[in-house]
């Protein structure tokens, strides 16, 4: 089941916090997933971007080969099919946020 949205907007606005990005590639973010409603039935290779932010509209940043993987969540939508467009993108994507909490780990094991 996806995140609940306003509830996330809150903890944020909470914490004094911009947004929070969620960021999946091959499956290598299980927190990710799981609030994205995203099964770990179902394959993705391609890197996905979903903004939370706190206060407006989530933004989402997908692959134009799997411009679909989160068609299930509330939000617009971008579509990437190059690094520089992936730059782009991430920039637009975050909106000129300061502070954006990400989940992280040491060595990037998660």
């Amino acid at each position: 089941m996806p995140v609940s949205i306003p509830a996330v907007q809150r903890a944020l606005a909470e914490e004094g916090l911009d947004g929070w990005l969620l960021y999946d590639f091959h499956g290598s973010n299980p927190i990710a997933r799981q609030l994205a409603g995203i099964g770990p039935e179902t394959k993705t290779t391609r890197r996905w971007y979903y903004m939370i932010p706190a206060a407006g509209e989530p933004r989402k940043l997908v692959h134009a080969i799997e411009s679909f993987n989160l068609d299930h969540l509330e939000g617009g939508k971008t579509i990437y099919s190059q690094r520089d467009t992936l730059a782009s993108g991430l920039k637009s994507l975050l909106g000129g946020a300061k502070r954006v909490a990400m989940e992280y780990s040491p060595r990037n094991s998660i």
